[in-house]
């Protein structure tokens, strides 16, 4: 159930990302434009820890989180709305997104503190199960309610989804409020972070999330090379909807049974490699909507398992009734979106150089490199202490 708390992210990024697009190319909207809304629209992703510590101060977490999701869903219906008006569409849509992150915080953070330890692997397997399925659902119905209904009524109801995760603001047992002056909490939350960046252990957390050693950026890539392969567009489609959305779940219920067998850190390094080495490969394959489908289903499935151990290392590191349970969260949340964008940009350029080949190789070769050094430098500072 708590889990649920991860769903509004899931129909954010496929409305952001799928649906959105669809609806500018359709009046027009030149691509390039395209692409710069959306890149403000993903921009709250990165930085929506900085204004995390409101979500640990004077009011209960829940308060935070139902405000922040029915401001998303307001500002999601409006900016459906505001297709006439590009600039007050990038405002709106950036104010979803912010509104939207603000609540997943508040909810993560909340989870984490009232949420046993041993319990918060499957926890994490579930948030990131709840996050691509609701992604893939929202990418396969958003269209046909725009299209085939009203628009005003597909846009309320697409809107209205938002809401799902409210449910949990009336189950999940309440943690008290800071209730100290907006200067005090401040305070203490900067001396806590400094503090708390001094610890080995949360240091080497955000160092492991904002290299690209599990980012599977190319995943995000992929679905704008189906040319290159020969795929057509209904292949495309099923194969970035279903087929990824399939792979994606399967990716995140193995993360529980390895687990078993691996620490969460040195998987997620494991989980990174050896999906550097299935991008590198790929290079070998003619290209054919087949190898299409196969590059598709298999970079899902290694993103999704690295999302899957993330999570759980994120829920994990917050120990129970923590004060600053939001903080947190939102804290390592942004370190593992940072890389994602970067080498976003970066496999875009190598593609830009030398095609599919060249972005396989800049990928698969950064990421093999940057789990090879991690693993090192972990096992030197291990053997140190």
């Amino acid at each position: 159930m708590g889990s649920l708390g991860n769903l509004p992210i899931g129909i954010l990024g496929a409305v952001m990302l799928v649906t959105l697009p669809q609806l500018l190319a359709s009046i027009h909207v030149p691509e390039p434009q395209i692409a710069t809304i959306t890149a403000i629209g993903l921009a709250p992703t990165f930085f929506n820890f900085l204004l995390a510590p409101l979500l640990d101060w004077r009011f209960n977490r829940r308060t935070y989180a139902i405000v922040f999701l029915i401001l998303g869903a307001i500002l999601q219906f409006a900016m459906l709305e505001s297709l006439g008006n590009l600039g007050l569409l990038t405002l709106l849509l950036f104010g979803e997104s912010l509104a939207i992150c603000l609540s997943r915080a508040a909810l993560g953070g909340w989870l984490g503190a009232i949420v046993p330890q041993e319990q918060k692997a499957q926890l994490g397997t579930w948030y990131a199960v709840v996050n691509i399925g609701g992604t893939g659902f929202v990418i396969i119905v958003a269209i046909m309610m725009l299209r085939d209904l009203p628009f005003a009524l597909g846009a309320g109801l697409l809107s209205l989804m938002l809401l799902s995760s409210l449910v949990l603001c009336f189950l999940l047992p309440m943690v008290p409020a800071d209730r100290r002056l907006a200067r005090d909490s401040f305070a203490q939350f900067f001396r806590d972070l400094a503090g708390l960046l001094r610890q080995r252990e949360i240091l080497s957390t955000l160092t492991l999330f904002a290299t690209p050693s599990a980012s599977f950026a190319l995943s995000n890539m992929l679905g704008g090379l189906g040319r290159d392969f020969g795929a057509s567009e209904r292949l495309v489609s099923i194969i970035g909807g279903t087929g990824a959305t399939i792979a994606g779940v399967a990716g995140s219920l193995l993360v529980p049974l390895l687990l078993r067998l691996v620490q969460p850190r040195p998987l997620y390094l494991l989980i990174g490699g050896i999906g550097a080495c299935f991008t590198l490969a790929l290079i070998g394959l003619k290209p054919s909507p087949a190898t299409f489908a196969f590059a598709m289903l298999g970079e899902n499935l290694f993103q999704s398992a690295a999302f899957a151990v993330e999570y759980t290392i994120n829920l994990g590191s917050i120990g129970l009734n923590n004060p600053f349970a939001a903080t947190q969260f939102a804290l390592i949340r942004a370190s593992s979106s940072f890389p994602i964008a970067y080498m976003q940009v970066f496999d875009g350029q190598a593609y830009g150089r030398g095609g599919v080949a060249c972005a396989l190789l800049a990928d698969g070769g950064v990421t093999l490199v940057a789990c090879c050094l991690l693993a090192w430098l972990f096992r030197v500072g291990r053997r140190s202490t």
